[in-house]
C-alpha cells in the first residue's frame, strides 16, 4: 500500500475509533446485544431491494451525464450494465478502501473498458455529486422548515456540542460549497471562459524567462498541452449544463434516489422496536447522517456513521440505546449489499479493484489518455 494511502487510512481509523468510542460510551453493551437480537429482519428484504433500485436509478443518471458529451462519449454508447459495474465497483471502493478513492476507480474503469477519456469520466462523476450535494441541502432546508428540533436541544460529542445551531453552521457551509462548484461548472462550460484558461496554461513557458527555447517547447508539449487536453475533456463532461431536458431529468432522478435511500432506513425502521418516526423524520435523520459521513474516516464510515445516527435520533426522542442500535444494524444494511454486488461486478467484468485503486499516470500516458490537444487551441 502506498504511503499516502497509508496516512489516509491511519488518520481515518483513528478519526472512527474516537468517534465510534463518542458514539456508543454510554450504551451498555450487553443492552446493545439485546437490542440487536430484537430487530424483526424481516424489513432487510425490502430494505435491500429498495437499496438497489436506487442504485439502479444512479447509473440510469449516470448514462444520462455520461451521454450528455458528444465529443468523447456520444448518446447511446455506455449501455446499462457498461455503467453499472464501474458505478458499483466504485460504490463498493469507498467502502473498503480510505480517501473515497472509488470516485478515480470508477473512471479509471470507464477508461479501460469504453475509451472514454479519464478526465471526462472523473467529470460525469463530480456532476453527479453536484446533484447529490444540491439534493440534501435542499433536504436540509426542507427538515429544518418542517421537522420541529428543540433549539435547547445539545448532546456532547467530544470537544464539541452537538445541536441545532451546528447543524446551521454546518448547512451553511456546504450550500456555500454547491454555489462555487455550480459557478465554477457554468464558468468551465463557457467555451469564451475555457479559451481563456487555455491560452494561460499555454502562456506558461514564456513566464520562464530564463530556460532556453528547447526547454519551453518540452514543457509545452509535455506539459501545457496534457493540461488543455485535460481543461477540454474535463469540460465535456459537464455538458449536460447545455440540455435544460437532461437536466431535468437528472434532477428527477436525483430526487427518486434519495427518496428511495430515506425509504429504505424508513422500512428497516418498521422492524426495529424504540425507534417509532415518521418518514419525514428518518428522512432527517438521514440527511444528518450524510453530512457526517461527508468527514474523513475509515472506509466504510464506521463511528462517524453512528455519531451522526445516535444524535438524529435523539434530536427525535429515541434513547441511546435504541438510536445505537438501529444505526448500526442500518450501516451494515446501507453498505454490505453495495460491496456484495460490487465485488460481483469486478469478477464479471474482470477488474483488478486493487490496480485502479492505486493506479498512477505518467505523462506519457496522460497524452495518451487525454488525446492530443487541437492545433487551434495551441495557437489561441
Amino acid at each position: 500500500m502506498k504511503k499516502n494511502m497509508l496516512i489516509s487510512l491511519m488518520l481515518g481509523i483513528t478519526v472512527s475509533a474516537a468517534a465510534l468510542y463518542l458514539a456508543f460510551r454510554n450504551v451498555p453493551f450487553t443492552e446493545l446485544v439485546i437490542y440487536m437480537t430484537s430487530i424483526n429482519y424481516f424489513w432487510v428484504f425490502p430494505s435491500v431491494l429498495i437499496i438497489l433500485i436506487a442504485f439502479g436509478l444512479r447509473v440510469f443518471r449516470w448514462q444520462i451525464i455520461l451521454g450528455s458529451g458528444p465529443e468523447s462519449c456520444p448518446a447511446g454508447r455506455i449501455g446499462f450494465w457498461r455503467a453499472f459495474h464501474p458505478l458499483m465497483i466504485g460504490f463498493m471502493l469507498n467502502c473498503i478502501l480510505p480517501g473515497r478513492v472509488g470516485e478515480v476507480a470508477r473512471p479509471v474503469i470507464l477508461q479501460k473498458k469504453d475509451n472514454v477519456p479519464f478526465s471526462t469520466g472523473l467529470a460525469t462523476v463530480a456532476a453527479e455529486r453536484v446533484f447529490d450535494l444540491g439534493l440534501l441541502i435542499i433536504l436540509f432546508g426542507i427538515v429544518f422548515s418542517f421537522v420541529r428540533i428543540d433549539p435547547d436541544f445539545s448532546i456532547p460529542f467530544g470537544d464539541y456540542q452537538l445541536n441545532r445551531e451546528m447543524l446551521e453552521v454546518v448547512g451553511r457551509g456546504l450550500l456555500n460549497l454547491i454555489i462555487f462548484l455550480i459557478i465554477g461548472i457554468v464558468m468551465l462550460s463557457i467555451r469564451a471562459t475555457r479559451m481563456f484558461i487555455n491560452r494561460i496554461i499555454m502562456g506558461i513557458p514564456s513566464l520562464l524567462f530564463f530556460a532556453g527555447a528547447s526547454f519551453k517547447e518540452k514543457i509545452k508539449e509535455k506539459v501545457c498541452s496534457v493540461l488543455v487536453c485535460f481543461v477540454e475533456n474535463f469540460a465535456s463532461g459537464f455538458s449536460l449544463v447545455r440540455s435544460p431536458k437532461k437536466m431535468g431529468i437528472c434532477v428527477c432522478l436525483s430526487v427518486m434516489i434519495w427518496s428511495l435511500h430515506a425509504f429504505s432506513y424508513y422500512s428497516f425502521a418498521l422492524g426495529c422496536p424504540g425507534i417509532g418516526l415518521s418518514y419525514p423524520e428518518i428522512t432527517a435523520v438521514m440527511v444528518i447522517v450524510c453530512f457526517f459521513i461527508a468527514l474523513p474516516s475509515v472506509p466504510g464510515f464506521w463511528g462517524l456513521w453512528e455519531a451522526g445516527g445516535i444524535f438524529a435520533l435523539s434530536l427525535f426522542g429515541v434513547s441511546s440505546n435504541d438510536a445505537a442500535g438501529f444505526t448500526l444494524a442500518n450501516h451494515v444494511l446501507q453498505i454490505f449489499p453495495v460491496i456484495i454486488v460490487g465485488f460481483v461486478s469486478a469478477m464479471i467484468t474482470g477488474v483488478n479493484i486493487w490496480q485502479v485503486s492505486y493506479q498512477k499516470l505518467g505523462s506519457e500516458k496522460l497524452k495518451k489518455e487525454f488525446g492530443e490537444p487541437d492545433e487551434k487551441i495551441l495557437q489561441r
